[in-house]
């Protein structure tokens, strides 16, 4: 082999090893994305999984949620997706399952977690991040632990409800408590 023909050998040898390194980052950074989203979408049906457990006692269906009321007739209607089998998964669980309905007779219901942010958030007059409604929970409630993005979920579900009020100010974002009126 010549010398010439070693270099060039090497020289492949290098490229082909700088761009499997390079595919080999960037393959670690999906997976690592990935594995956030995963972490956060558990968080999420943790959550879902204690409402569900909140409502196992109601024996009559009307006193359910309306949205719990209307799923499972929804993931009938349609062909089951992934979401329909997430969203749908709490209800048939708190239909079928009467050995957990015994169990969750016995235990204390804390309030939801939607109840506590308005809470928190009708104690000021000026508007409150997110991050600092958690950080607050976390203070007045040790025993809750949830993630900032189910934090910001459900200060979202608030507003969709008309509970709360959204505020940007230029990236921020921003809630406050709406004002009821006393009828």
């Amino acid at each position: 082999m010549t010398s010439q023909s070693a270099a060039t050998l090497r020289s492949r040898y290098v490229a082909q090893a700088a761009s499997d390194l390079e595919e080999n980052r960037r393959r670690q950074k999906e997976l690592e994305e990935r594995l956030s989203v995963l972490k956060q979408e558990e968080a999420l049906l943790a959550d879902i999984l204690t409402l569900a457990e909140r409502y196992e006692g109601f024996a009559d269906a009307s006193r359910l949620p309306e949205q719990v009321q209307d799923e499972p007739a929804a993931a009938k209607a349609k062909a089951p997706t992934r979401a329909a089998a997430r969203r749908s998964a709490p209800a048939k669980s708190a239909t079928t399952s009467t050995a957990a309905k015994a169990g969750a007779k016995g235990k204390s219901h804390q309030p939801l977690l939607g109840d506590l942010l308005a809470e928190l958030l009708g104690r000021y007059e000026e508007p409150r991040p997110a991050k600092e409604l958690r950080d607050e929970l976390l203070k007045k409630h040790p025993d809750r632990n949830p993630t900032p993005q189910v934090v910001r979920n459900t200060l979202e579900s608030l507003v969709a409800k008309g509970r709360i009020r959204r505020h940007k100010e230029q990236r921020s974002v921003m809630y406050t408590l709406v004002e009821r009126d006393s009828d």
